[in-house]
């Protein structure tokens, strides 16, 4: 039986991820490594398109599923609107949102994902101890936050995530 035609399919590609402003388009991906003992830890994140900030993330020794993503992007939805929302679906719709799944292996549409799964690997992970995945998930902890008020980015003027949130929040 063949599975209805993607709804989001409609929408061209037009060659820009990014947005101008926070909150209106997020990625999410997941990416995998070895821990010194052998264990493989997967990585699940939601990211801003516009800030870069990874606002939510998930750890785990078993597989990526579709509940662990909804799990991270919920997370990510209350961190930055808080709590007392409405369902996703119609909190999505009140911010115009499309709900919209990327096939995978399409880094022409979450380019943004992809280059942050090779910034975190590169200057993350290559250098942090992880001897087993209970270590790996602790340092993992200090890499995001590192990143989110550290790595500069040339999409933002070469300041931070949360810099360039800070940044926006300041300007009248």
């Amino acid at each position: 039986e063949r599975k209805p035609a993607d709804p989001c399919r409609k929408r061209a590609h037009k060659g820009r991820v990014a947005v101008a402003e926070s909150n209106r388009r997020w990625c999410s991906d997941g990416f995998e490594f070895r821990c010194d003992n052998g264990e493989k830890l997967r990585v699940t994140f939601a990211q801003d398109c516009c800030d870069r900030e990874i606002i939510d993330w998930a750890a785990s020794t078993g597989g990526y599923d579709k509940e662990t993503v909804q799990d991270v992007m919920l997370g990510a939805v209350e961190k930055r609107f808080g709590r007392q929302l409405p369902t996703v679906p119609a909190f999505a719709r009140l911010l115009g949102l499309e709900p919209c799944t990327t096939a995978v292996r399409s880094p022409e549409s979450n380019g943004i994902a992809e280059s942050f799964v090779m910034t975190i690997k590169r200057d993350y992970i290559s250098i942090m101890p992880k001897p087993d995945s209970e270590a790996a998930v602790m340092n993992l902890a200090v890499a995001f936050s590192h990143y989110n008020e550290h790595h500069p980015h040339s999409a933002l003027g070469y300041r931070s995530p949360r810099e360039y949130i800070r940044r926006k929040l300041s300007q009248p």
